[in-house]
């Protein structure tokens, strides 16, 4: 079952969070000169038009990053990552958004590298073609959580690793949780997150029992909710899971959020929370 397309969704809610929880544990790795690998099991196309129809179909966007483009007030670790929005903006004018694949890739030294992964056969193609001439960089088209089996442990011996499936389907929710466990196995002291959608709370929660059960440590929870857990149709919050975050994450996570709460829920319905779902 291969339907879902990120496209309807880009940059809503669950992308600011997604990205700039992404951004900083890159920037977090840049710290040191040694390279690092980057690795991205679900990269979907890279780049995206929010005046597609499928973007306009939804205006989800507007919702999101829309609300933090003009500000004069954003938090230095949120300008960063609007910063590298603008970078496909030329105009001033959000016309595009970078997914995932595209500002990891902007964040590339040259002594780093990334592998992206994608099934879906639409999207591979636009996938490949984005970076197509970029050396550091291997687009494949292959499962995303197998693609882990082969890559780890990465020969710098640094490395991230982006889990963000599209939870099409029930068993995806325990697919990420086998995913960190045969991934941790190979490569231990790695960094590892997973973006989740809140649509029924229970699915959330079967990630977080899951991981618990893994003997695993030093695993940090970062959510952003729009609206309270409700068992309706549609996404009410969404989180990232990291396992082996830099230090300072969670300090700079519960800076911003607040912020994020404010300006992107402003009829005040929105909460956020940054909690150890296991400590060192």
């Amino acid at each position: 079952m291969l339907s879902y397309r990120h496209s309807f969704h880009a940059g809503n809610h669950a992308d600011v969070l997604k990205h700039i929880v992404q951004l900083l544990i890159l920037r977090s790795l840049k710290e040191k000169e040694k390279g690092f690998l980057y690795i991205d099991t679900h990269s979907g196309v890279g780049r995206y038009s929010l005046l597609s129809f499928e973007s306009e179909k939804t205006g989800e966007y507007l919702e999101g990053v829309a609300r933090l483009w003009e500000r004069d007030d954003l938090p230095e670790d949120v300008a960063i990552y609007i910063d590298a929005l603008k970078k496909i903006n030329r105009s001033g004018k959000l016309k595009y958004y970078a997914g995932s694949p595209l500002l990891a890739v902007q964040q590339l030294r040259e002594q780093d590298s990334a592998i992206l992964t994608e099934l879906h056969p639409n999207d591979f193609p636009l996938l490949r073609q984005e970076f197509a001439k970029v050396k550091n960089v291997q687009t494949k088209r292959e499962n995303g959580f197998q693609q882990l089996k082969s890559a780890l442990p990465p020969k710098e011996r640094r490395g991230f690793v982006l889990i963000d499936p599209p939870y099409e389907l029930k068993e995806d929710y325990e697919l990420v949780v086998k995913a960190i466990e045969e991934g941790y196995k190979r490569f231990a002291t790695g960094v590892y997150a997973i973006w989740y959608p809140v649509v029924l709370r229970q699915h959330t929660k079967r990630i977080v029992r899951g991981l618990i059960d893994t003997g695993i440590r030093k695993i940090l929870q970062i959510e952003l909710a729009v609206r309270p857990d409700s068992d309706q149709r549609g996404m009410t919050a969404s989180g990232m899971i990291v396992i082996n975050p830099p230090w300072q994450l969670e300090a700079q996570m519960k800076k911003i959020l607040p912020y994020l709460t404010k300006v992107l829920v402003p009829e005040g319905t929105g909460s956020w929370t940054v909690e150890w779902i296991t400590p060192e």
